[in-house]
């Protein structure tokens, strides 16, 4: 359904046609459209939302409010009644309450507590308890899990007394006393006799994470082990709760994120572009913007030290930015594919001499091809020797140094528990610039025989 059919529909008070078009969409486009209607206004406000809102039925409404972005989740919480916020609420996992309530100021969060029972407001409190990006704030207690003498029978009989309201069936624990002994899929259950007992077919060998480890650790973990959900368990191995594949989705989705901005020497910002004031875009990039300039200077310094030789020989000057360039490239190259590595766990902290010999090997191939290529342009261009040497000589050390800088800066990085994408962009360039920059004057000041 497009957006003008819906507003049509709205305004002639057509909820019945209403009704049975939204029930054929799916809730995330549900979401969409009615953030789409609400930017663009067009008569469209707060009580046109609310209106169709109304109309979903509970189960679809409920489903569409988690996909909904926190304005107008805020929109439709101050429109409700007490009795229509619970009633969502009730419909919600507990991962999404949690999840809604991080958005929201703190008049609404007592709002949502309040119409909230007892038991799901303990349930809340506890997981808001847990570090932020831990395990234990993106879990979700409701989860299936039988005990280990029970049969395959009784087994499908708690999947279909309390599956409904679970996060998912698909994927169920075994307990001992409220420790995680094993699992069982919902496919073991289905081909297993009847009569079976649980403890005969579940799977031993469960992989777990505690509930204050990373949540990084725990993108890692759905990735290497291709796993629909992941227990969460306390320091004694008792269950607390599971992590299901959409939540690690939005994990991945959020780390990448925040490693694209540190690599473009933003500070991580989690609201969106658009909503996001320009003071605050502003406030995120001048920090580095300080740092990248004031750095400069470093190589600003090395300049006015060659200035002798730079008189002596001006063309030396027009080379500069081509030698930093592609060493700030070289260097880029080596850190991406060094935190990638690392991020998923395929290269280690006891690899940095094999990743270094490595990459010393790639920058020797790919320097003395590009110091081939320039030796030979120079020539043509200029028909000098002595230059085309300099230069040719100072890129092969130039590509060399920013691949090995590029690989271990991540790599020391993660040694002393700092984020590897602080590294790659800001400071490798800085580094880069000066030391390519005193490399090549060295090397001129050498060849020419000017003192300085």
């Amino acid at each position: 359904m497009e957006k003008y059919e819906a507003v049509v529909l709205v305004k002639h008070r057509a909820f019945v046609q209403l009704k049975t078009a939204l029930q054929k969409m799916m809730p995330a486009d549900i979401a969409q459209l009615l953030s789409e209607m609400i930017e663009e206004q067009d008569g469209f406000g707060e009580k046109e939302l609310t209106l169709i809102f109304r109309v979903l039925p509970k189960e679809l409404a409920a489903e569409t409010f988690t996909y909904m972005s926190s304005d107008l989740q805020m929109l439709l919480i101050n429109a409700f009644s007490d009795r229509e916020l619970k009633a969502v609420l009730d419909e919600l996992f507990l991962d999404d309450t949690v999840d809604i309530i991080e958005e929201m100021p703190a008049n609404v969060v007592s709002r949502i507590l309040k119409t909230t029972d007892p038991a799901k407001r303990k349930q809340i409190n506890e997981l808001l308890n847990y570090p932020e990006d831990s395990a234990g704030s993106i879990m979700t207690t409701e989860f299936v899990y039988f005990r280990r003498d029970d049969t395959v029978k009784e087994a499908f009989e708690r999947i279909r007394s309390v599956g409904v309201v679970k996060e998912t069936v698909y994927t169920c624990y075994v307990t001992d006393c409220r420790r995680l002994v094993g699992r069982v899929s919902l496919l073991d259950l289905v081909v297993a006799d009847e009569n079976a007992i649980i403890e005969d077919i579940m799977d031993c060998t469960v992989v777990s994470v505690g509930t204050h480890d990373d949540q990084e650790v725990v993108a890692n973990l759905f990735s290497k082990h291709d796993l629909a959900a992941l227990p969460v368990v306390d320091a004694e191995n008792r269950i607390v709760g599971i992590i299901t594949f959409d939540d690690a989705m939005d994990v991945i989705r959020e780390e990448s994120n925040e490693d694209m901005a540190m690599m473009s020497a933003v500070m991580p910002n989690e609201d969106g572009y658009f909503k996001t004031s320009v003071w605050k875009h502003a406030r995120s990039r001048i920090v580095w913007l300080l740092v990248l300039m004031l750095s400069a200077t470093i190589t600003g310094a090395i300049t006015n030290h060659f200035e002798p030789l730079i008189s002596t020989v001006p063309l030396l000057v027009s080379f500069m930015s081509m030698l930093t360039g592609t060493g700030g490239n070289c260097g880029s190259q080596s850190s991406t594919m060094v935190i990638q590595g690392m991020a998923m766990e395929e290269i280690r902290l006891k690899d940095f001499f094999r990743v270094m010999f490595k990459e010393f090997r790639i920058a020797l191939i790919c320097s003395v091809i590009l110091a081939a290529v320039n030796f030979v342009r120079i020539i043509i261009m200029y028909q000098n020797v002595k230059i085309a040497a300099i230069v040719s000589i100072t890129l092969i050390g130039t590509v060399i140094l920013s691949k090995l800088l590029g690989c271990m800066l991540p790599m020391l990085a993660k040694k002393i528990h700092i984020d590897p994408a602080i590294m790659s962009a800001p400071l490798l360039s800085t580094l880069v610039d000066s030391c390519s920059t005193l490399l090549y004057f060295t090397i001129a000041m050498k060849i020419l025989n000017v003192a300085v």
